[in-house]
């Protein structure tokens, strides 16, 4: 059976974020994914999470320190504020006891896409070898342009050959069903095909971005195509609730999700 982590960043959004761990735990989940926990201590998280028995995945690294980055991995002339971005990711995901850093890319223009992926590839390599030495496994994820105009990353296929490229066994696709739909579709297959360097799946509905039981995606297909394949890890719900996050885990009920008891 497929197992789905809470993304913190999106449910339970109408409470603080020790009380979303809480209320994670609470509905079922046995995983969570924070993105942007930096504001709260990370002895305060990390006693949360050992409370409620919860497995900590990843986080985001921060979107830059220049008022409206999306992400500086992949933006020539930012090499050194990506490698203090890093390092803060990193040490927080370690003092948690977390598994992985997704790195956000960046926007870039298109006259600019053929350095930033210099630029990308030598901040991964170099990011991998620190998350290395303390087991982490560093993320990357496609991101569609309709939600996030000019953003360096979109397709899984060009996260693949950045994998390739960058030759670190601890760099992994982060694959997000509702990223994969939105940029080229064929989700079972695509899944399936570039498996080998995927090390998360994220989901959502498409377009809504609400829960993963409305819109145009086969939910129900796709997570029994996740169970049959090797695929070892969790699903991250990074959804937008249509309203209060436990009304909305009708979806979840065949995986051991449910309404908050009590």
């Amino acid at each position: 059976m497929p197992r789905f982590a809470a993304n913190l960043g999106y449910l339970f959004p109408d409470r603080p974020l020790l009380a979303r761990i809480d209320a994670a735990a609470a509905c079922g989940f046995q995983a969570i994914e924070l993105q942007f926990p930096y504001d709260v201590p990370q002895a305060e998280v990390k006693a949360a999470i050992a409370r409620n028995k919860l497995t900590v995945l990843g986080i985001n690294t921060l979107h830059g320190e220049q008022k409206g980055s999306f992400g500086v991995a992949a933006l020539a002339g930012r090499e050194a504020e990506f490698d203090r971005v890093f390092a803060k990711a990193l040490d927080y995901i370690t003092a948690i006891g977390g598994s992985a850093i997704h790195v956000l890319a960046g926007m870039v223009t298109e006259g600019e896409r053929a350095a930033a992926e210099r630029v990308f590839i030598a901040n991964l390599t170099r990011a991998a070898d620190l998350a290395a030495a303390r087991n982490i496994t560093v993320l990357i994820e496609p991101i569609n342009r309709r939600d996030r105009p000019d953003y360096f990353l979109t397709r899984v296929e060009h996260a693949a050959d950045i994998i390739a490229k960058a030759g670190k066994a601890n760099i992994r696709m982060q694959f997000d069903f509702y990223h994969a739909q939105i940029v080229g579709g064929d989700l079972i297959h695509r899944f399936q095909i570039h498996l080998p360097v995927i090390g998360h799946l994220q989901c959502a509905g498409v377009p809504t971005r609400h829960e993963p039981d409305e819109g145009e995606v086969n939910y129900p297909a796709v997570f029994a195509a996740v169970d049959a394949s090797a695929y070892q890890g969790w699903i991250g719900a990074e959804y937008r609730p249509r309203g209060r996050t436990e009304d909305g885990l009708s979806w979840g009920a065949p995986y051991g999700l449910h309404p908050a008891m009590g």
